[in-house]
């Protein structure tokens, strides 16, 4: 039986859930030596075991968030961390190196549930906390932000320890607190879709969800470069993929993505590419800076580790202040000066082709952490009031994957620029672009303007 909705814990318990994904993608990072030594593995294979996870969260987010709309966020919630739960208590056992993708891909399809659920929860939250619902997407995205944060040392502690399997273990006991909690204050589902199990899957649109799927997939592929040599094969096919499922989408009823409404809503499709565009700027700092530390700097990796660690402590940070702001002047006013910020602190990366004095460097990444805060939580806030209530699953699943197309294209392009070499002259070309791309960012929050009637 479900007891009295307590909803201050039950945001505490869905931010737990959202934090599982940022957490499990930057703890792998530290087993990759210790995976390829046990499993005898070369390094094009064991870097699978994070392809696996970011595949699967980028093309799960959206069909999680759909299924969240039509069946219920609280339901699709405690599957999610019951699918983690089990899957991490089995995971240390696998036998080999495959099952172990696996078990990362079906740890990203868990996770991948938790933040557009949390998303649909917040209206009713907020209602019934009489907070507006930037408070508890503002302490989600704080949760978001720490774990990839701590992601790395706590990674690096449990490897050191208790080796890689600890790295699926500690998901368990954090998956069913978050389940247990959620299922018994959250605010029960209601008004979600009910009938035959038949029914169901003939009005779910399953040849429209599996063209999606695999069109994103296939792109991803594509611009991992997982498969060198067929790049360019399985663009194509994702190109032809994505044809045919928007020539279905605007035939089938109900559809998966609703393509004419989401062409109507002119303010969601400028989140999502403020938020694209953004990413891949967030992403050169995050991915290029330490290699031209490690690089051109001689630096080891536990100073690398040191310096890069306030880009993800101000964004923390600066994320309780963010809502304020926002709840005084509003979500554009507060994302334009969030740009405003990034295009000074892209321009401040630019003294490193200078010096890469331990000092500076940390006062720029602490620099450039307040519009990863800023940017990023105004940009939730900009998705959650552009988006109609009934449909802010799959707008809250589609969000996310564009963090990770973002990210994608920011490696794509930083092996692009570093590919004669990692030098100072190189970052600052990769500058040069990260201040070209803020440029652009900045012309399409100012053209953000929130849904009328909201």
């Amino acid at each position: 039986m479900t007891n009295k909705p307590r909803p201050g814990l039950a945001i505490a318990a869905l931010s737990l859930g959202t934090a599982l994904n940022p957490l499990n993608s930057s703890m792998i990072a530290v087993a990759l030596v210790v995976l390829r030594e046990d499993f005898a593995l070369d390094v094009a294979t064991v870097t699978w075991v994070i392809t696996s996870f970011y595949l699967a969260s980028a093309a799960g987010q959206p069909l999680m968030g759909r299924l969240a709309d039509r069946f219920g966020p609280r339901r699709l919630f405690t599957f999610g961390m019951a699918l983690v739960a089990v899957t991490c208590a089995l995971a240390p056992f696998a036998p080999n190196f495959a099952l172990v993708c696996v078990a990362r891909a079906l740890m990203a399809v868990g996770t991948a549930t938790a933040y557009p659920s949390a998303v649909v929860m917040v209206t009713e939250l907020s209602r019934l906390a009489k907070l507006p619902s930037t408070r508890p997407l503002g302490r989600i995205q704080m949760a978001n932000t720490s774990a990839a944060a701590v992601g790395p040392v706590v990674g690096g502690l449990l490897v050191s320890l208790l080796g890689w399997q600890a790295l699926f273990a500690v998901n368990v006991p954090l998956a069913l607190l978050a389940l247990v909690v959620v299922h018994r204050v959250a605010p029960a589902d209601s008004g979600r879709e009910t009938g035959k199990l038949a029914t169901l899957i003939r009005d779910s649109d399953i040849p429209g969800i599996l063209a999606f799927v695999a069109s994103l997939m296939l792109a991803m592929m594509a611009l991992l470069n997982v498969m060198p040599g067929y790049r360019w094969w399985l663009l194509g096919a994702a190109t032809v993929i994505a044809a045919l499922f928007a020539w279905r989408e605007l035939r089938f009823r109900p559809p998966f993505l609703d393509l004419r409404l989401l062409g109507r809503n002119r303010p969601l499709l400028l989140v999502y590419l403020v938020f694209v565009v953004f990413s891949g700027v967030y992403y050169f700092a995050f991915f290029g800076l330490p290699q031209l530390l490690q690089e051109a700097g001689h630096y080891d990796a536990g100073l690398v580790g040191l310096l890069m660690f306030p880009l993800a402590a101000m964004s923390v940070l600066v994320t309780p202040v963010t809502v304020r702001l926002i709840e005084r002047f509003g979500v554009r006013a507060v994302l334009i000066g969030g740009v405003l910020i990034l295009l000074v602190a892209s321009g401040g990366l630019g003294a490193l082709t200078l010096s890469l004095w331990p000092p500076l460097v940390f006062g720029l990444t602490a620099l450039m952490g307040v519009p990863y805060g800023v940017v990023s939580t105004a940009s939730n806030q900009g998705l959650y009031v552009s988006a109609r209530p009934e449909e802010r699953g799959v707008a809250a699943g589609i969000f996310q994957t564009c963090r990770y197309l973002g990210a994608i294209t920011a490696t794509v392009l930083i092996g692009v620029l570093y590919g004669p070499g990692v030098n100072q002259a190189n970052w600052g070309l990769m500058v040069m672009v990260m201040l070209g791309l803020g440029a652009v960012v900045l012309a399409l929050a100012a053209a953000w303007k929130r849904r009328p009637g909201v």
